[in-house]
């Protein structure tokens, strides 16, 4: 009951800070799971489905207010998709789940880090479709939405206006782990605790309207962005020093 309520709370401030930024959370929500003991099966289900419910409702408002491009976007979800499917679909041992997760929550971490002040060579066309299809398949086998991969990517390489790009995340966010908690039914299918699944979507729930709303407290958006990749940063190399 105690680790219910803890992960609970961690769930709520986790989506409160990611919603306000256009994300879903599921690197956090996986890195606070990989320290609980559920099984590795779970781990993804849960962050996939918290991931699906914070966006949601980024996409709606986004929408509504016209900040999704979906001509901009298609492009990026045209290969995330199926190979989101792909990836969730795979049977991976246990051992290499962890490690795998461990590398991908350390490169979120990095990305997170990243000063996007900075600008790269504008990407060609091309690019947007290896981009999207490589973080989906990526994205499928670990068990999050890829956003904390693409948005970096995207200011970067000054791909449209920062609104514009927080919107483009959501909405790839929600596509792929829709696709991935699809292709994770489809291989494994669906044997979660309802009591705990129901604890943790209303938990994010709340926190994301929330997020979505306010700026959180007042601080700094790079320096919460910041704390959150340090804390990533310490779940991975826990990860990696113990499976490897």
């Amino acid at each position: 009951m105690t680790e219910l309520l803890s992960l609970t709370l961690l769930f709520f401030l986790i989506a409160m800070v990611y919603s306000s930024a256009g994300f879903g959370g599921g690197s956090s929500y996986l890195a606070t799971l990989s320290l609980s003991g559920l099984d590795f099966f779970d781990l993804r289900m849960i962050a996939l489905i918290c991931n699906i419910v914070v966006v949601s409702s980024s996409v709606f408002l986004f929408t509504k207010h016209k900040f999704i491009i979906w001509k901009k976007i298609f492009p990026l979800i045209l290969f995330s998709i199926p190979l989101a499917f792909a990836g969730a679909s795979l049977k991976l041992d246990v051992r290499y789940f962890y490690l795998l997760m461990g590398f991908s929550l350390l490169l979120s971490a990095l990305f997170m880090m990243i000063d996007t002040s900075k600008e790269l060579k504008k990407l060609p066309r091309y690019s947007n479709a290896l981009i999207g299809g490589g973080i989906g398949i990526l994205s499928g086998m670990v068990g999050i939405g890829g956003g904390i991969f693409l948005s970096p990517l995207l200011h970067l390489s000054k791909w449209d206006k920062p609104k514009i790009i927080a919107a483009t995340s959501a909405a790839f966010i929600l596509a792929n782990s829709l696709s991935g908690l699809f292709g994770q039914i489809y291989a494994h299918g669906f044997n979660i605790e309802w009591k705990t699944i129901s604890v943790l979507v209303l938990a994010v729930i709340l926190g994301s309207q929330i997020g979505i709303r306010m700026t959180i407290f007042k601080l700094n958006p790079m320096h919460v962005k910041r704390l959150t990749a340090f804390v990533i940063l310490l779940v991975s190399l826990r990860l990696l020093f113990k499976y490897i």
